[in-house]
């Protein structure tokens, strides 16, 4: 292990605290690291390295956050076999599972090379305009498309490998890997999937037609949907981070990524996934 990369969530004291003291930590193991602008204001005299040039330089990326911050650089893995380890500030995490109290002891163990991964699928989304390409974007957790606050319900015609499956009228889409079950498409009454599966997940959003449910697709078909109503404002979000503005008749596509983009998620050595849906979906919980 010569390199880590280290990503820290912004603009939390926390993070910057935590990060400073792993660098110290890594080079007292004469182990090299590579971090961000933010990260290097505290620690004077090192080098900053673009976000995207991080997955390129590191032999594990360590990510310091909450899961938004992990989806932030997933999206930049491309082919690269990085895996990354999650480590939970606070909130909400599946992919960042490993809480601060265990970091030192499991980055011992991947100094080390005792470590297991867990591969993710990933989708690619793509948006045709007039029959050309004009955007492309690869996600861990989802592809979603939905209405602007004010706008009515749109339609949105759907194939699957060419066949047509139906058109939903509804508030939205949500496409999801097994990754994102538990997220958007979760809220929307989708399926809880074993984040190791290859599927893909089809979730409306508020349907117009109540017998629309939730669909779970094989990974390698293709999913097209088209923006057939007029007016309002439409959105293709990606990991609920990134934004792009529909057109009607704007033809988006969904593949699995290709089997060389996956993301290799580092496992807690003292809980499995069970135990993460226990915690963080309060499941056998009872309330007053």
């Amino acid at each position: 292990m010569h390199t880590v990369g280290i990503v820290i969530k912004r603009n939390k004291d926390l993070a910057l605290e935590v990060g400073a003291e792993l660098v110290q930590w890594l080079r007292q193991r004469q182990v090299e690291a590579v971090f961000g602008e933010e990260l290097a204001r505290v620690i004077p005299g090192t080098a900053v390295t673009r976000k995207p040039d991080i997955p390129r330089l590191a032999d594990i990326i360590v990510v310091l956050g909450g899961d938004g911050t992990l989806l932030s650089i997933a999206r930049l893995i491309n082919d690269r076999d990085v895996p990354i380890l999650g480590v939970n500030l606070g909130g909400l995490g599946f992919l960042t599972a490993i809480t601060l109290d265990e970091l030192y002891a499991v980055m011992e163990d991947i100094l080390a090379r005792r470590y297991e991964v867990s591969r993710r699928m990933m989708l690619t989304a793509r948006v045709y305009r007039q029959q050309e390409l004009i955007t492309s974007y690869n996600v861990l957790n989802d592809v979603v498309i939905n209405k602007g606050a004010l706008a009515r319900i749109i339609e949105l015609e759907t194939t699957i490998d060419h066949r047509y499956l139906t058109t939903f009228k509804a508030d939205g889409l949500i496409i999801s890997t097994p990754t994102g079950s538990t997220g958007y498409s979760l809220s929307a009454g989708g399926p809880v999937v074993y984040p190791t599966l290859d599927s893909i997940v089809l979730a409306p959003i508020c349907p117009h037609t109540l017998t629309n449910r939730p669909l779970l697709l094989p990974p390698d078909v293709t999913v097209e949907t088209v923006l057939t109503s007029e007016g309002g404002d439409v959105f293709l979000t990606l990991d609920g981070q990134v934004g792009f503005s529909l057109q009607q008749n704007d033809l988006v596509t969904i593949t699995r990524a290709t089997h060389d983009i996956n993301i290799k998620l580092i496992k807690s050595p003292t809980k499995d996934y069970f135990e993460v849906l226990r915690t963080k979906l309060k499941w056998g919980e009872r309330y007053a």
